[in-house]
């Protein structure tokens, strides 16, 4: 039985969508992580402990994405991508609008911040079943020739949730004082995510099953647990595709998460000053995914990658320099080309992942692949930034940069394109 053809515009504004959500969630955390939680949720601290307490919080969603990603992808590889995009973006939601709701350490105590990191949890398990089928919803109704094209759009969700996301606080910040921001301005965001859910909901309703799922059920061809056999029969990609995607969580974080307590603490830019910095820069994080896109399609995802990842390095050597001064022109400077270079890696890095592993176990392979460079890459990212400025100088955040750019590099080189463009042209021709 042949599944009706999902119409291209629907697919991938789908794929969007639903990826804006969920990084529109997942930031607003990731910034009320440096503004608001150390004060409202840590607040017996010293400034300094609180930060790294909050970042504790924050680095536990990058735990649970893998389990969200082995949870997600099973019914994603068993049951279809649409149900369990569905689901995931629920679990997401839910969990976002529950954070909204929390009271604070002053009045509940401990259970506060226990709660807030149930909440963070619960993000994690979400966005790790989300990324990979919107990937997938977009990659798998691809015509040939154009899979990179396809798969960037889900990726887009990235900078366009990230942009609401610092928008919709930098407006809280310039309208409302201080004490009226942190009383009740912090939960706008988070409550406010209950109308862009219903909107992904109603979007993802609407589109039918991916034409390569839907050979893998046609053929009967389901595994029956899909994160066994990924580990058992595919455990070489998945080492190789997490560290190929090791470095662009690390840019990220650094661009964003560190970089922004970093700059309002210790280099003394206002907070909306700073937040109108990264949201300047963000702007480049978007426009640079679409002309990644079309570059893997047209000389190969692997290719294309591998000389982003050099950018990488070289950046990283600079970021001492770049990131030191007080000049806000220096700064930004180092701003747009960090989140440029996210872009131009960010753009062809979930179909690379995805080509990765053949249809029957792509939405775990890929899903797992992913969160796993998450939790080496992005979880303890700001956390340990912030240590290494703090004891070494802020030039030795740029190693740790280099560093992980030469594991990614090491990776891709190491990845055989010609098996992967195999499993690809395969995918094609069922």
């Amino acid at each position: 039985m042949t599944a009706p053809k999902n119409r291209a515009r629907t697919v991938l504004f789908a794929s969007l969508i639903g990826t804006t959500i969920e990084f529109f969630d997942f930031y607003i955390y990731a910034t009320a992580a440096v503004l608001v939680f150390p004060k409202l949720f840590f607040p017996g601290s010293d400034p300094t402990a609180a930060m790294l307490q909050s970042f504790a919080t924050f680095a536990i969603a990058f735990f649970a994405r893998p389990i969200g990603s082995a949870v997600f992808g099973h019914y994603g590889d068993r049951i279809g991508r649409k149900a369990t995009l569905v689901a995931a973006l629920l679990t997401m939601g839910i969990s976002t609008i529950v954070i909204g709701l929390l009271p604070t350490y002053a009045a509940i105590g401990t259970l506060a911040p226990l709660l807030l990191a149930l909440c963070r949890f619960g993000q994690g398990l979400g966005l790790g079943g989300e990324w990979g089928g919107a990937v997938l919803l977009a990659t798998e109704n691809a015509p040939p020739g154009k899979r990179a094209w396809y798969g960037m759009f889900p990726q887009l969700g990235a900078p366009i949730g990230f942009f609401l996301s610092g928008g919709t606080f930098l407006l809280l910040t310039q309208t409302l004082s201080e004490d009226q921001f942190f009383a009740w301005g912090w939960r706008v965001p988070f409550l406010a995510s209950a109308i862009l859910v219903a909107v992904g909901l109603y979007v993802r309703l609407k589109i039918t099953e991916t034409p390569d799922f839907q050979k893998v059920l046609d053929r009967g061809e389901r595994v029956k647990v899909p994160v066994l056999a990924v580990l058992r029969d595919h455990g070489g990609p998945l080492v190789l595709g997490t560290l190929m995607a090791l470095s662009t969580f690390v840019l990220f974080y650094l661009m964003t998460v560190f970089a922004l307590s970093w700059g309002t603490t210790s280099l003394g830019f206002s907070r909306t000053d700073f937040l109108f910095m990264q949201l300047g820069a963000v702007v480049f994080f978007g426009l640079t995914i679409p002309p990644s896109a079309l570059i893997a399609d047209r000389f190969g995802r692997r290719a294309a990658m591998i000389a982003v990842t050099l950018g990488i390095i070289l950046f990283g050597l600079t970021f001492g320099q770049l990131f030191v001064s007080g000049h806000m022109g220096t700064v930004m400077l180092f701003m747009i080309i960090g989140l440029g270079l996210m872009g131009l890696t960010y753009g062809p890095l979930g179909t690379l992942l995805a080509e990765l592993f053949p249809p029957a176990v792509r939405y775990t392979g890929a899903s797992l692949t992913f969160n796993l460079a998450g939790i080496l890459g992005a979880s303890l990212a700001p956390y340990i930034a912030t240590k290494l400025a703090t004891e070494y100088g802020i030039a030795s955040v740029g190693w740790y940069l280099s560093g992980a750019a030469l594991l990614s590099l090491v990776a891709l080189i190491l990845t055989s394109g010609k098996a992967r463009e195999h499993v690809r042209e395969k995918a094609v021709a069922e």
